[in-house]
């Protein structure tokens, strides 16, 4: 999984491979500068050979190369975490841009399925965590790396007998790093997803305050959330502990090969075989040497937390998008409206919901579909849109199969008000255009008449110009629904979709917007969907649906004359 996870990652890194190779040739002069500052050093202490034998000629020309050597390496330094900032913002902007592109592709089902809180959740802070990892990656993994090849090189050419025993020794180092992150990798990933369902339920709650506080769940809230901050502190503890473990526990050992190599490095001196310039060079890179482990070892920690992050990411890209459309899919140009429905089976999950419906709906007939609460009417309205597919049957609109049309074209047929309002955030013009961007003001202004919203909206502060946020701000609820009804008024599409259009408005304004809704029905296919029956007397073909069936079928009176199911549901709303 981790493996597939980097793999995946580093096709991300691939764009910037010339980015890659510039830093990687920075880091290069980077540590070839470093290191060989250590052995002018050694070089200097051996121009110090004793009372009136200092050099002072060479130990300044040996300065004066220290000095811009140090300035190669400040500058080369600073090249490479600027060049090193930009590939990983780069990446991650584009790892954003995919998910947000995946999210525009994926069903409902799994939109409906899963925390919107998760899934923001996953769209920045994995991302974020991720980005952290890469970074610190690139700016000290690299020279890390790099600093360990050199500082073997220029320690075999002081004395490979002393180099020999650092090789041996190293691997502990190496075992026990890898030994800690082993296991802090699943640690890191639950801590991410807890933190992903934190956010859900801080995301859930807050946007259901008034329910949280109408019904007094304040407390259940608020221990739902302690227990889910608890378990998240539990395991963000032992993630941090363990991963923890890692830099202390390798300094030790390094602390430990550094002093048998100073001791080692001594005897060299006392028998000759080097000079006191390379034993003190010599220790420099052996320190050096055992630095870029620590560095590593917590470069190694941040990684696994990044590759956690990322697996999250990449489970979400992997989520199967809608089936795309077909090569021959044609586009449905104002159609008449003709929608059949045969045999057509749906479940949610493996409990079937609607099964063996069958509906002939002609040209520019009202269609209302009524029945309790979760008998199937909004999910007939989806079937109809393609927000999900059937199990088997077929819808067709015009004889030609909804599959065989493109999503497009068919969903830009359809006008649909729902019973909750989707508002934008911008303007409230830009809120109506939605269905019409290229409209006139004039337009604009005719459609808010006819929805009845005009009204309000030039009591605003800066009426059509004024600027509300995604949830309506102080747009009552009613007056969002207006500014639906406005969008379906500048549209004019052939199909209609009334979910409870009216739902959250006054009975006055009811009225008047029926007669509006009236005249713009007329010679158009509409679907409407009602609690309230005295609504939609006028249609056509009433479809009385139960546990996802049609069980009755006809226009208002002759369902009452069947003394029916129909017949209970109309009487019962009128009895006190």
């Amino acid at each position: 999984m981790r493996n597939q996870t980097v793999a995946r990652l580093l096709k991300y890194l691939a764009r910037y491979r010339l980015q890659i190779i510039l830093s990687l040739l920075l880091a290069i002069v980077n540590v070839v500068f470093t290191l060989h500052i250590p052995v002018i050093i050694g070089q200097i202490i051996d121009c110090c050979i004793g009372t009136g034998q200092v050099l002072m000629n060479d130990i300044i020309h040996l300065l004066t190369v220290i000095l811009l050597e140090t300035v190669a390496v400040a500058i080369s330094q600073w090249l490479m975490s600027s060049i090193n900032n930009r590939i990983v913002y780069n990446t991650v902007k584009n790892l954003r841009y995919d998910i947000f592109e995946h999210l525009q592709t994926m069903p409902l089902k799994y939109i409906d399925s899963h925390g919107y809180g998760e899934i923001v959740n996953k769209a920045i802070n994995d991302v974020d965590q991720c980005a952290d990892g890469l970074l610190l990656g690139f700016t000290q993994f690299f020279t890390g790396i790099l600093t360990i090849l050199g500082t073997l090189l220029f320690m075999l050419r002081i004395s490979t007998r002393i180099t020999l025993i650092v090789i041996v020794l190293t691997p502990v180092t190496l075992f026990l790093s890898r030994f800690i992150s082993s296991r802090t990798y699943d640690l890191f990933k639950q801590q991410s997803s807890l933190r992903a369902e934190q956010t859900s339920h801080i995301e859930e709650m807050i946007g259901n305050q008034k329910i949280v506080q109408a019904f007094s769940q304040q407390d259940n809230t608020l221990k739902q959330f302690d227990d889910i901050n608890n378990r998240l502190t539990d395991v963000s503890l032992k993630a941090t502990f363990y991963s923890s473990l890692t830099n202390p526990s390798t300094r030790v050992i390094n602390a430990i090969i550094y002093a048998i190599l100073g001791l080692a490095g001594a005897f060299s001196v006392i028998h000759v075989n080097i000079s006191v310039g390379s034993l003190s060079s010599f220790l420099s890179y052996a320190n050096q040497f055992t630095k870029p482990f620590n560095e590593i070892t917590g470069v190694i920690t941040e990684l696994q937390n990044a590759f956690a992050c990322a697996a999250r990411v990449f489970e979400l890209l992997d989520e199967p998008t809608e089936t795309s459309d077909k090569n021959d899919a044609i586009i449905l140009e104002r159609p008449q409206g003709k929608v059949v429905m045969k045999d057509v089976a749906f479940s949610y999950s493996d409990r079937p919901f609607i099964t063996d419906m069958n509906i002939d709906i002609q040209p520019g007939q009202r269609v209302a579909l009524v029945g309790p609460t979760g008998c199937g009417k909004t999910t007939l309205i989806n079937l109809l849109m393609r927000f999900y597919d059937v199990n088997s049957g077929v819808i067709t609109i015009d004889e030609h199969e909804i599959t065989d049309i493109t999503r497009k074209s068919l969903r830009s047929n359809f006008g649909m008000v729902l019973q909750d309002s989707w508002i934008r955030q911008g303007t409230i013009r830009e809120n109506i255009m939605i269905g019409k961007p290229d409209a006139t003001e004039e337009e604009i202004i005719a459609a808010a008449r006819a929805a009845h919203a005009h009204s309000f909206i030039r009591r605003m502060p800066d009426g059509y110009d004024t600027v509300i946020t995604e949830d309506g701000g102080s747009l009552s609820q009613g007056q969002k629904q207006l500014l639906c009804i406005s969008r379906l008024m500048l549209s004019l599409p052939p199909l209609l979709i009334l979910d409870e259009a009216t739902s959250s408005i006054d009975t006055r304004t009811e009225l008047k917007i029926q007669d509006s809704f009236a005249r713009l029905m007329k010679g158009k296919t509409s679907f409407i969907v009602a609690h309230r029956l005295s609504t939609i007397k006028e249609a056509d073909v009433i479809l009385v649906m139960k546990d996802g069936k049609i069980i009755e079928k006809g226009n208002h009176d002759s369902l009452l004359e069947n003394h029916g199911f129909y017949y209970d549901l109309y009487n019962s709303q009128f009895e006190h």
